[in-house]
């Protein structure tokens, strides 16, 4: 059934974070304050991991470098869209109204966990992917995995960050529900190539929600967001 790895993978989003919020009551300021920290640097090696994994490639004995371009220009390009639109100001908006609305008004972390675990879980090719394969093949197994992963990622991050990483489940629902209706029509667009530049960018960008973990919140991620566009724009211009 179309949608079906959507389903699941926003129920695990919701159950991971029901549970971390159960075991995060449970631990003093200190112990949620180191989580968030190892959170951060798992995080942080993701996107090494898929960074890494797009740049290099091995010839012969050699290990070859290269995407530095397209790093570069995505990212440059990304910013300064994203920082036009404002785009982590509508997700803070959003991340307020929230509060509001399922009555966390006092919950003074609820936005920036909010922001941090939908960015953390939105961006990626797996999103995309398995949303497309689910949409056209009804075949969910690439979401059900992105689940079990997002599943443990949300319940470390609720643990340490509060209630506001499980309403991630919404963006994610959103996303992935959108992308799997319009499979038809994006399955063109995804190339081999224009997959691998998402990727690498997107595992950047995973990298910058790392450092927000670790080091606080240093960089705007959600406004960094349109370099994902660019990414898959550049593979039809030759750019990798």
């Amino acid at each position: 059934m179309p949608g079906l790895g959507t389903i699941i993978n926003t129920a695990a989003i919701i159950i991971g974070g029901l549970c971390g919020l159960l075991f995060g009551r449970f631990l003093k300021e200190r112990c949620q304050d180191t989580l968030q920290k190892t959170c951060g640097v798992c995080v942080l090696f993701i996107g090494i991991g898929g960074a890494l994994e797009g740049m290099l490639t091995v010839e012969g004995a050699s290990v070859l470098s290269g995407g530095t371009i397209l790093i570069i220009g995505c990212l440059a390009l990304g910013a300064l869209v994203g920082e036009i639109i404002n785009i982590e100001g509508l997700f803070e908006r959003f991340g307020e109204w929230l509060k509001i609305k399922t009555g966390n008004a006092k919950d003074k972390g609820f936005v920036n966990g909010f922001v941090t675990a939908s960015l953390t879980v939105c961006i990626g090719a797996m999103a995309i992917v398995g949303a497309i394969r689910d949409g056209i093949l009804g075949d969910c197994s690439v979401l059900v995995t992105k689940a079990i992963l997002d599943f443990i990622i949300i319940m470390v991050m609720t643990c340490s960050l509060g209630k506001g990483c499980i309403f991630s489940a919404i963006p994610v629902a959103a996303l992935q529900g959108l992308i799997t209706a319009l499979a038809h029509f994006i399955k063109p667009i995804m190339t081999d190539a224009a997959l691998a530049n998402l990727s690498l960018v997107g595992s950047i960008l995973i990298f910058c929600v790392g450092i927000n973990l670790v080091w606080d919140k240093r960089v705007r991620v959600a406004n960094l967001l349109p370099a994902i566009i660019f990414a898959v724009a550049a593979a039809f211009a030759g750019i990798t």
